[in-house]
């Protein structure tokens, strides 16, 4: 994508996030989120952005007039059509169908949630440069335990180095190595073998030498470098 392309996708991000789109304009973001991942790290990075300042906001409490006058709405609505439905045969016939298909779907649901176990959050990581912030590969960690590494611009190494990707979350003595990346090519990596993952946990790419970091530690410049986030 060129920086235009970023720069409004991550505007139209911004916007959802905030809420300030149209009704029609957030149910199309909706929809194309499920099957764009670029996007659904702009989102990922602005609400990871906004929420320290949401949690500094204290709730307001509504008045006691306001509740009053609310709540006399809510009543003189509510007698209205209670009184049109209770003096309609259909209404009791649909309730009666509804009530026994509730009572089928609700036996059918405990059972299935009580054989399936509950999986595992999804994260998703943008690895950004450290220099100008300019984001240069999306990290998506599904229930499948398998990590997805997706580059999100083409990007040339020199001849003699290689990529290396790195994760690290709170406890760990050290970063762990994911293994080696091709710039501009996709990888999905397994991390069964790893502790599950936590919201903020590190991921960064370095320049390695071509086989590696010799000492199982990064040793190369930052390229790239993100926190996870849950979705």
């Amino acid at each position: 994508m060129t920086p235009e392309e970023l720069s409004a996708l991550d505007d139209l991000a911004g916007e959802y996030v905030l809420g300030t789109l149209t009704w029609e304009r957030r149910r199309a973001v909706e929809s194309r989120l499920l099957h764009d991942p670029v996007l659904a790290a702009k989102v990922a990075q602005w609400e990871s952005r906004l929420q320290p300042l949401a949690d500094t906001v204290a709730p307001l409490t509504p008045s006691g007039q306001l509740w009053q006058r609310i709540n006399q709405s809510v009543s003189v609505a509510r007698h209205s059509i209670w009184r049109r439905w209770w003096d309609d045969i259909r209404f009791w016939r649909l309730a009666s169908g509804a009530v026994t298909c509730a009572a089928l779907l609700l036996a059918v649901t405990l059972g299935v949630k009580l054989r399936t176990p509950t999986p595992p959050p999804r994260f998703v990581v943008v690895l950004a440069s450290p220099q100008d912030k300019s984001p240069g590969w999306l990290v998506q960690v599904g229930a499948d335990r398998k990590l997805r590494l997706i580059p999100l611009k083409p990007k040339s190494t020199q001849a003699d180095k290689t990529l290396q990707l790195w994760t690290k979350a709170d406890g760990w003595s050290g970063p762990v190595s994911l293994g080696l990346l091709r710039a501009g090519e996709s990888v999905e990596v397994s991390v069964e073998k790893l502790p599950p993952l936590q919201p903020n946990q590190l991921f960064e790419i370095t320049l390695e030498p071509p086989q590696g970091s010799p000492t199982g530690r990064p040793t190369g410049p930052i390229l790239s470098i993100g926190r996870a986030v849950a979705t």
